[in-house]
C-alpha cells in the first residue's frame, strides 16, 4: 500500500489526537474547543509545519516541524522535530521512514543546516533514527516546568 506524507490540515485534528493517544497515553484527552484552539495557533506559527503519513488514506503517523531561523551557520536554520509517532498497527511498513524522509526534505528545502530531535530512551527508537541517517551526537537536557495558566 502506498505510503504519502503531507502537511495536516485542521480537518487531520482528530487523527493527530488518536496518535497523540497512543505517544502519551496517560494524558488526559484535550477538550474539542482546546484542541481546535491550539491547532489554530498551531497553523499560525511561521516555520511551524504538522505533516502527517497516510496509507490507504488513513493517517498513520505524524511528526511536528518547526524552522528556527538562526544567527549561526551563515544565518541557516535549524529544524527541530517533535511528536513523531507512527499509530502501532502500521509499524514496521515503511511509514516512520517516508515521515522522516520528509522531515529531512522539509529541512532542506527550508535551508535548514541540521534536524535534530529528542528520541526515547528505547534501543528500538534509537535504531530507528540511525537507520534514517540520523546521529547520536550530543547529550541532550530537559527541565519540566509547572505551568501557571489553565493548558498546563
Amino acid at each position: 500500500m502506498d505510503i504519502t506524507v503531507r502537511s495536516a490540515g485542521r480537518a487531520d485534528l482528530p487523527f493527530l489526537l488518536g496518535l497523540y493517544r497512543e505517544l502519551n497515553p496517560d494524558d488526559a484527552p484535550l477538550p474539542a474547543e482546546t484542541a481546535g484552539a491550539v491547532w489554530s495557533a498551531i497553523a499560525a506559527q511561521q516555520g511551524r509545519t504538522v505533516l502527517v503519513a497516510e496509507r490507504g488514506g488513513v493517517v498513520v503517523g505524524t511528526a511536528d516541524c518547526v524552522v528556527l531561523p538562526n544567527l549561526t551557520r551563515g544565518g541557516r536554520s535549524i529544524l527541530f522535530v517533535e511528536n513523531v509517532v507512527v499509530a502501532g498497527a502500521a509499524r514496521r511498513h515503511g511509514v516512520g521512514k517516508q515521515l522522516m524522509d520528509a522531515v529531512v526534505a522539509l529541512g532542506r528545502s527550508s535551508g535548514c543546516y541540521k534536524v535534530q530531535l529528542l528520541a526515547a530512551d528505547d534501543a528500538y527508537v534509537h535504531t530507528f533514527y540511525e537507520a534514517c541517517g540520523f546521529q547520536v551526537l550530543a547529550q541532550g537536557f530537559r527541565r519540566y516546568v509547572e505551568c501557571d495558566v489553565g493548558a498546563g
